[in-house]
Parts: structure tokens; C-alpha cells; sequence
């Protein structure tokens, strides 16, 4: 199989190697990165073992075409459990028994949130991956960087989209009390309370299987759409049971969770999930770029889905960027990472990704908050639905926003 990344931009030229062979030499061979993913529970495991796929193939990409500073890299992937104080343990494991250059990946906020202090005191380049709480990058850490979007701008969708709808005056959000869940709750019942529309949030542990008590909560209130700001398999559990009692998606309105893009696993466990509505980072398949076409490929070989994920994608570019990175600063010296970073311009699977703020410019110099500090400005967001019973997510209809709708959203009894 053709690498999906060239060797152009990976690769030095004599000249430039021979320069650098100082910091390449003083390098032990393979280069190591370190990786994020959550594959046990309560974390969220359909999502990282997605992202370990998407990771590894990225190691297999980047060796097939010349490596890094002329060395292998290795991915060593860390379980996070999507819990903050395994992030905090497993991070400084990557880094002081490991010897890890940098760390990609990561999907619960939770995780970033305490993996990002961590390395930052000792000097460690992160790019996350999945990671949406604002502080992440709005803490203006040195050593950290983002590409997923985001949670004050995710959660916009999820009230604007809300808002398109006719006869939604009344939303129930479900989420889990985590870094994510709380925030992303907290401003999506903001925006709909702003715009006349009432919301009540109801909240529960990460990982949480039975979810009767709050299905029949949520069921008195009598909602006309149902937010689901849970993670993993927990929505999947709750999608069903809410199906169950009368208000699932061929019932009302009713945003599942991000996870259901593993349409397989989603259909397995949610039968009853026909015309949920899903958040989605990224463009449409039909609208990737080659590399995302060539990773999409590649991706659901490796897999055998017939879905690529969002959050697979995002952890194969925090690799791949990565790795580009420390071939441009021609060294593994985190600094050097850094203003590399800072100054990259790379043809990832979900678009080019950059960073317009950092130590060379702040983002107050163009009035924005410090959340866009060494944040990718460009991932896109849309809301598909599930038309069709057992529809892949990446054939699903696009009902928002209009710049990539495809279709008008539907359900049972509207």
C-alpha cells in the first residue's frame, strides 16, 4: 500500500542533514512519541481503540516514508481510562520511563486537563487530539497545542442547531460530570435559555450503565428534545433505554453521543436509534482532501468498519504534525518543537492545520479570549442524522449547518 504521507517534508536533504546531524545523533533511534487513548473503562474505549488504530497507522506511514531526523518513530500508547489522575500517572510515565519526545492523542477533557499540566512542567510538546474544555489551551501553556475544537464552539452548534428546529421550547440535556460534560452543558442550556427556550440539565457519573432513575426524571418533564453530552458506550446505554420508555429518537427530537459515528457499534447497541442526530468534526466524506481520502481507505482496511470517525482522524494528524514538526526543528529538543508548531503548516487528514496564536502573537491582539492560544482555527462542525435504520454514519443525511446540509432533518412525530 502507497504511504499516505510523501517524502517530501519528512525527509532532509544531505545538505540539511549534515547539519543537523548533531541533534539527530544525539538522538537515540526510533524517536519516540508518546500517545493518549482511553482503552478501558470508564473511559470512553470504542474511541480510543479508534484513535490507537488511527495512531499506529500513522507510525506505519510516517516510517514508510523516511521516518524522522533519519529514525524510526514509535508510538507508545498510554491508557488513560478516561480518568484525570490515570493521565497524570501515565503521562509522566511516557515522559520519565518512556523518554517520549512528545505526546499526541488524548480524547476526555478530564484527561487533558491533567495531562497538560504535567507536561508542561517538564517541557513536553503536546498536540491533543480530542480534548474540547477551553482551559486546555486557554491556560497559554508553552509546551500545548490543540486540534480538536473547541468546547465553547461545539456547544454553539448544539444550541443553534436546537433553535432550527419548530416547536422545541423545552430541552433536556443529559451529561456526565467531567470536564467536558460540565462546561459543554453548562453553555449549551446558556444559549437556548438565551434564545426562549428552557433547559434543564440532568448530570451523572462517567461510565454510568443504568440510567432508569434519570430516564423516567427526564421523561417527567416532558421535553420536546432530548442533548446527550455523555461519552462512550454510557450513551449508547442511555439512547436505548430512553428509546425504551418512549423518548428516544423515533420519539422526539434526540442527539445521541459523538460515538455513534462507530455506526456498527452504535446500531448493536441502540436498535431502537433510527433518526438520532450526532455531532461530527469534519467535512463530509465526500469532501475530504486526498489525505483524508487515502487515510479513510487505509483506516477502514485496517479496521474493517465502513466508517472513518472524526476522532480517528484528529489522532492521526496529532501524530503526523507531530512528526513534521520535529523534523523542521531538525531536533527533539522541546523548545525547538515548539516554535516549529508555532510556525506549521501541515496537509492533515481533516485539512491544513496551523496555529495563528502563541508565543508570537497573542490571541488578545485581535480581541480574541486566551482559549485560542495554540488552537487549530479551522476544524469543522456539523450535526448528521441517522434517516435510514442501520446507515453508516458517513452516508448519513447533513441537516446543520446549512454550508454542508445535504438533507432536512426528520423525525417520527413532527
Amino acid at each position: 500500500m502507497t504511504s499516505i504521507l510523501t517524502r517530501r517534508g519528512l525527509m532532509l536533504s544531505a545538505a540539511t542533514l549534515a547539519l543537523t546531524s548533531g541533534a539527530a545523533l544525539a538522538q537515540d533511534c526510533p524517536i519516540k512519541i508518546g500517545a493518549l487513548a482511553p482503552l478501558s473503562a470508564p473511559g470512553t474505549v470504542v474511541g480510543g481503540e479508534a484513535m490507537r488504530d488511527a495512531m499506529l497507522l500513522a507510525q506505519t506511514d510516517i516510517n514508510a516514508a523516511g521516518g524522522v531526523l533519519g529514525c524510526p518513530i514509535e508510538v507508545v500508547i498510554a491508557d488513560s481510562e478516561g480518568l484525570p489522575e490515570r493521565a497524570t500517572a501515565v503521562t509522566e510515565r511516557l515522559i520519565t520511563q518512556d523518554n517520549v519526545t512528545a505526546i499526541g492523542g488524548g480524547y476526555h477533557s478530564s484527561v487533558g486537563v491533567a495531562a497538560k499540566e504535567v507536561a508542561d512542567a517538564r517541557g513536553v510538546p503536546v498536540v491533543f487530539a480530542e480534548t474540547w474544555n477551553d482551559t486546555i489551551t486557554g491556560d497559554k501553556h508553552k509546551y500545548i497545542f490543540r486540534i480538536a475544537p473547541l468546547s465553547s464552539w461545539t456547544s454553539n452548534i448544539n444550541w443553534q442547531f436546537a433553535l432550527t428546529l419548530p416547536g422545541v421550547k423545552k430541552v433536556a440535556i443529559l451529561t456526565e460530570n467531567t470536564d467536558y460534560g460540565i462546561p459543554a452543558s453548562q453553555e449549551t442550556a446558556k444559549g437556548l435559555e438565551a434564545n426562549g427556550v428552557a433547559a434543564t440539565i440532568f448530570s451523572v457519573d462517567i461510565g454510568t450503565q443504568d440510567y432508569a432513575g434519570i430516564v423516567e426524571r427526564i421523561k417527567a418533564e416532558n421535553p420536546d428534545m432530548i442533548i446527550t453530552l455523555v461519552t462512550g458506550e454510557a450513551a449508547f446505554n442511555f439512547t436505548q433505554q430512553a428509546a425504551d420508555a418512549g423518548i428516544g429518537p423515533m420519539d422526539l427530537p434526540f442527539q445521541t453521543g459523538q460515538d455513534a459515528l462507530e455506526s456498527g457499534t452504535y446500531w448493536t447497541n441502540v436498535p431502537d436509534g433510527q433518526y438520532a442526530f450526532v455531532q461530527r468534526i469534519g467535512v463530509p466524506e465526500s469532501q475530504f482532501t486526498d489525505k483524508g481520502r487515502a487515510f479513510a481507505a487505509a483506516y477502514k482496511a485496517k479496521t474493517g468498519k465502513s466508517d472513518v470517525e472524526s476522532y480517528a482522524m484528529e489522532a492521526y494528524d496529532s501524530i503526523a504534525v507531530l512528526a513534521q514538526a520535529i523534523e523542521e526543528a531538525g531536533s527533539t529538543d522541546g523548545d525547538a518543537i515548539v516554535t516549529a508548531l508555532e510556525n506549521i503548516s501541515h496537509e492533515g487528514t481533516l485539512g491544513r492545520i496551523y496555529f495563528d496564536y502563541g508565543l508570537k502573537r497573542d490571541p488578545s491582539e485581535d480581541g480574541k479570549g486566551d482559549e485560542w492560544w495554540h488552537q487549530w482555527p479551522d476544524p469543522a462542525i456539523t450535526i448528521i442524522q441517522f434517516q435510514e435504520q442501520g446507515q453508516a454514519s458517513t452516508d448519513a443525511a447533513i441537516v446543520f449547518p446549512d454550508a454542508y446540509k445535504t438533507a432536512e432533518p426528520i423525525w417520527v412525530n413532527q
